[in-house]
């Protein structure tokens, strides 16, 4: 089980804050500033860790709702079940919930199938769709809201839960103190530069977003939640298409005195993006993010860089970076890859900057779907 724990509060966020302000970060940029920013947060979270006794012969088992929205997925399901039926977590305390979100290719055919044949393998694995709202966020509440036990936590059709996952993720909630925990995303070995360069930055990791100065929160491909949290917040915004899953743990954090913890241990892996379409493609999504939340929370838009900015990058590029870095792959100390860092840096920071400026958040995307709705007449109400 888990030997450490890292629990994230709104002190955390502001000494960061504090920080960043003094060394005149940006707080949403991390790629001219991805060391330093990776140096702060290692710094706050050494400052906020503790030892936790948790002994191995005695540990929290609850029962517990897995869900898990899939679209489009049926490459995915096969690998996915295989994990999910590995699991070290005790069978008869942790139910499967897959929400099909209206797929047009085989994944809804391939669920049902994996859910009649469960129950001969003892694992509780239901299958549920939601047709009425294309969004992983409404497709979660459909899951949520399908389900009866206090912890309830989420994972995606393209993650691989390492087997110690569920069991790793659930120990924190011994206190009931804890309202969300967040689980480590790490990378799934890719052979391509992309998914190197990736892997380096750490991209998908649960440390960034951790770190985050206005809150901490953690992402829906690796978190759990208690649901007397949900109960008090509201579930996801439906109609929200990214962004959801730190408007929800904020929405958490604001309405209670809630931990945030972080089981670096239970761990979910994650394939990076292989082509520059799907990593452009992933760039502007953040920055589409980032615009939502802004306008949801008030918090600071991404810097854009101004023509000045792009030249002087590309000028350290070209008469500092590359001559360090040749002679490290001459001598094998280096691949080819980390010849594109810089280019690939500018070219995330120009795709998250034109996301940013397109993205319009709607009205409709502003509502909170309820657990049990004030008013029952609808269950979903605004803000």
């Amino acid at each position: 089980m888990l030997s450490q724990q890292t629990v994230v509060s709104a002190d955390m966020a502001d000494t960061e804050r504090a920080l960043k302000m003094r060394l005149n970060v940006d707080p949403w940029f991390m790629f001219n500033g991805f060391h330093i920013n990776r140096y702060l947060s290692a710094v706050i979270f050494n400052m906020t860790a503790f030892e936790v006794d948790s002994p191995r012969d005695q540990p929290f088992l609850p029962h517990v709702s897995v869900i898990i929205p899939i679209y489009n997925g049926e490459q995915d399901v096969p690998p996915l079940l295989d994990c999910l039926k590995a699991q070290t977590y005790p069978r008869d305390k942790v139910e499967y919930v897959l929400v099909d979100n209206a797929s047009r290719d085989r994944t809804l055919t391939l669920l049902k199938t994996a859910a009649e044949a469960s129950a001969t393998e003892g694992l509780s694995l239901r299958c549920l769709s939601e047709t009425q709202i294309q969004s992983s966020y409404a497709a979660r509440n459909t899951g949520i809201k399908a389900t009866q036990t206090e912890f309830l936590a989420f994972t995606d059709a393209d993650c691989r839960p390492l087997p110690n996952w569920l069991s790793d993720l659930v120990q924190p909630f011994v206190d009931p103190a804890v309202g969300i925990v967040a689980g480590e995303v790490l990378a799934l070995e890719g052979d391509s530069w992309l998914e190197q360069y990736s892997g380096r930055k750490e991209t998908l990791s649960q440390k960034h977003t951790l770190a985050h100065p206005f809150y901490p929160y953690g992402q829906t491909a690796n978190l759990a939640v208690r649901r007397q949290a949900f109960e008090k917040a509201g579930l996801f915004r439906p109609y929200l298409t990214t962004g959801g899953d730190a408007d929800m743990c904020w929405r958490i954090q604001q309405a209670g005195n809630w931990k945030i913890v972080f089981a670096e241990q239970a761990a979910v892996q994650h394939r990076h993006r292989a082509t520059l379409e799907d990593l452009k493609s992933q760039w502007r999504r953040y920055g589409r993010s980032n615009r939502y939340l802004h306008e949801l929370h008030g918090v600071s838009l991404a810097r854009e860089f101004s023509r000045k900015d792009y030249a002087y990058r590309w000028s350290r590029w070209l008469l500092k970076e590359l001559p360090l870095t040749i002679p490290k792959i001459l001598t094998r100390r280096a691949d080819l890859s980390y010849l594109l860092d810089t280019p690939l840096d500018l070219l995330c920071t120009q795709a998250r900057a034109q996301g940013q400026r397109d993205a319009r958040l709607s009205e409709q995307a502003r509502q909170i779907e309820w657990m049990h709705p004030p008013l029952t007449d609808s269950p979903i109400q605004k803000e």
